[in-house]
């Protein structure tokens, strides 16, 4: 849910706090969740406190898209309900395991000092599916090297090893990675400074593009939605090379996460995209067959709950972030108290 600060955005966000408190149940809860895309160097949900709000506050510049509308979420939602503890989750979280060689960026380590990193995100859902794994899994060793490809309209991959995420395709913001349906993914800085000066471009502008004009939309100039895409494919070009080249991205990725983790296990894909696009999932995998990928076709096409042939398992796993949530802001209570 996202707010930019409008009258209008602020009669939304007091709306959803009035439809909160009439939700049968109410009176029995005793803490609320607030999910925060930049978490730093947090690496477990956080009781929201003042000194907190003040981090938060200083992480604007680092996502202008999100954070002010979490932030006034979260301040609404203190002073309508002081009485009730409230927990902050960061989508960062997950990815604090992440080694210094995927953390860096390579610019001068006086920005590496001031919190210019690789953060990854998605945490939330990632740390979901690896935990659906081991419950799925009596054979722990089908999940010591894991791929999760969480796929929707924001869309990352994570590598994950031994449960434990060790690269990601998300960067210092949630634009970096595969295209999306309206953001950019990956890109040459160097096509910055040229809109910046050809284009006259001012960093609200060129963010604006990155993250609202680009993608799958910016590529198709017809939708952000691959499923509209999906339709007109076979008659729209430029709707067959989003597509292509989201596949190509996300396929890519794969290949590079099985050089990092030696090899592939267990492949997962999930998120809207990945859970219901049988054809997305077949493109993906179409020349991965030589990692040991190989989808079965009829199961594919069924979003069955493994759709693999090949050496290693292909899970269709769908996500949950919300009882994610809830689990980690349990586990700290208990832990804390």
């Amino acid at each position: 849910m996202l707010f930019s600060g409008s009258q209008e955005d602020l009669q939304q966000r007091t709306d959803l706090a009035d439809w909160f408190i009439k939700q049968p149940g109410f009176d029995q809860i005793t803490a609320v969740g607030h999910r925060v895309v930049y978490g730093m160097s947090h690496t477990k949900p956080e009781v929201i406190t003042p000194a907190l709000i003040k981090e938060l506050k200083s992480m604007v510049s680092y996502d202008p898209e999100h954070m002010p509308s979490e932030i006034a979420l979260i301040e609404l939602f203190v002073k309508k309900f002081p009485d009730l503890t409230h927990m902050a989750c960061f989508d960062t979280m997950f990815h604090q395991t992440m080694p210094v060689v995927a953390r860096t960026l390579a610019i001068p380590r006086k920005y590496k000092q001031r919190g210019i990193l690789r953060y990854g995100f998605h945490g939330i859902s990632f740390q979901y599916l690896t935990e659906q794994l081991n419950l799925l899994n009596k054979d722990n060793t089908a999940n010591e090297k894991v791929v999760i490809a969480h796929l929707g309209s924001g869309a990352s991959l994570a590598a994950v090893k031994n449960g434990q995420s060790i690269d990601t395709s998300m960067g210092f913001t949630p634009a970096a990675g595969i295209p999306m349906s309206t953001r950019s993914g990956d890109l040459d800085p160097g096509v910055a400074a040229y809109l910046m000066q050809q284009e006259n471009l001012g960093p609200e502008q060129f963010n604006h593009l990155i993250n609202h004009e680009s993608g799958l939309l910016g590529i198709s100039e017809t939708s952000p939605d691959i499923r509209e895409l999906l339709k007109i494919r076979d008659t729209d070009e430029r709707a067959a090379e989003a597509i292509d080249l989201f596949c190509y991205q996300v396929s890519k990725y794969i290949g590079a996460y099985a050089a990092v983790l030696g090899g592939i296990d267990t492949l997962v894909f999930s998120g809207g995209i990945g859970e219901d696009l049988p054809s997305v999932r077949e493109q993906i995998c179409h020349n991965l067959g030589f990692l040991g990928i190989e989808v079965d076709n009829d199961k594919n096409l069924t979003n069955a709950d493994i759709i693999s042939t090949g050496n290693v398992c292909v899970r269709v796993m769908p996500t949950n972030e919300a009882l994610m949530m809830a689990r980690l802001i349990t586990r700290a209570l208990t832990t804390d108290n």
